[in-house]
């Protein structure tokens, strides 16, 4: 049944979208992935001739990487840890630096499907574990290992993904030997930060670049034994666009190393403190920096 629906929502990706001065841009479910898409789309369009189709809202990492894989999409944004945990289905036992993680994901993804990595953003989101800073401080927790100890006491609420994933809540207990008494909850991943503040749960995995953890007096756990892996972010294409359409390449490779954890971080508040449109936050962002 999930390989028939991942085959369907190829299938209606794929549909009316033969022109050849197209693109298909799309992005997972959550508030930087389409920051990000948008981002990528504006200066594609703004700067060249070719017109981009939006497909933003995906259902996760899976349905992003197959409609890349099978031609229903051109391009997305990836984390490099996900790539290795997810994609790649590799181990997490040995700690890898940034530049390394992103080599190795970026020659696997060449070598067995013909999809290109451009470099990085320039900033890591990475999972993390976050609390209310008033709790934390009241237990004395400042790390993952901290946390162990308290388990029992606590209701954690976890997006879908981050409950599956070998990088995600499985693969924490098998590290950290993190096991809440009561399963954690599954929630949207936009709806976990207020639950966390109003004191709903008290644990939930958050994402180290989103602008709510600061302004909801909330705090990242220090991943105290290196479970979790680099998350640098970067446009992964697919091949018939790399090699076709170099203007697309040399405008997405304005964007190297030019966003920062801080700036994903405020981008990403404009849109989910402000109320803002990512459309509008993109455009924004890429006039300051003289890009369109």
């Amino acid at each position: 049944m999930k390989n028939f629906v991942l085959v369907f929502m190829a299938i209606v990706l794929i549909a009316g979208c033969d022109d050849a001065d197209t693109i298909r841009i799309g992005s997972k479910n959550f508030t930087e992935q389409v920051i990000i898409g948008e981002i990528m789309a504006i200066i594609i369009e703004e700067n060249t001739d070719v017109r981009v189709d939006r497909r933003f809202n995906l259902a996760g990492t899976m349905v992003c990487f197959n409609s890349l894989r099978t031609g229903a999409l051109d391009i997305y944004a990836e984390y490099t840890g996900t790539a290795l945990a997810v994609i790649l289905d590799e181990e997490l036992e040995s700690r890898l630096g940034p530049d390394e993680v992103y080599e190795f994901v970026a020659a696997e993804y060449r070598e067995r499907w013909n999809l290109h990595w451009l470099k990085p953003f320039g900033f890591d989101n990475a999972y993390t574990l976050t609390m209310r800073q008033d709790q934390a401080t009241q237990l004395g927790i400042k790390t993952v290992r901290d946390l162990v100890q308290y388990a029992d006491e606590m209701t954690a609420g976890f997006d879908a993904e981050f409950l599956n994933r070998s990088d995600g809540y499985p693969g924490l207990r098998e590290h950290y030997g993190l096991e809440f008494k009561n399963r954690p909850r599954q929630m949207d991943p936009g709806l976990m930060y207020q639950a966390a503040a109003e004191g709903r749960v008290d644990v939930i995995c958050g994402f180290a670049t989103d602008g709510r953890i600061p302004a909801l007096d909330l705090i990242i756990l220090e991943d105290d034994k290196d479970f979790f892996p680099p998350y640098h972010a970067a446009p992964v294409i697919h091949t018939i666009v790399f090699e076709n359409k170099p203007e697309v390449i040399e405008e997405l490779n304005k964007l190297q190393g030019l966003i920062d954890d801080e700036t994903m971080q405020s981008l990403n508040y404009e849109v989910d403190g402000n109320r803002r449109r990512p459309s509008a936050v993109a455009r924004e962002f890429l006039e300051e920096n003289g890009l369109i």
